[in-house]
């Protein structure tokens, strides 16, 4: 039986900065299997995003087993994102 998904506690914030820079977010941390915790898209563009959450200590940001299986075999745009600046970097790339 599968847990509750968890959040990391920078989620919100990362959600909210992506809507402010006019992109769509569809919520993936309940679907599991290593799947990303964001969709994002823009610009008809779209990219999977993990969440890690900076204020963690390394060896507790690193992708879990499940996370770095799907990183692996995901033939699409996949990213790691843990701050504005990160959000900022990957809109930019979403209006190229």
């Amino acid at each position: 039986m599968r847990r509750a998904a968890k959040i990391d506690g920078n989620q919100p914030e990362i959600v909210k900065a992506f809507r402010k820079f006019g992109c769509s977010v569809l919520l993936l941390h309940m679907v599991g299997g290593g799947c990303p915790d964001i969709a994002v898209g823009k610009n008809k563009k779209t990219v999977l995003v993990e969440i890690k959450d900076p204020n963690k200590v390394l060896s507790k940001r690193e992708l879990t087993k499940e996370e770095a299986k799907f990183h692996s075999e995901w033939l699409g745009s996949l990213l790691v994102v843990e701050s504005l600046e990160d959000v900022i970097n990957v809109v930019r790339a979403l209006e190229r």
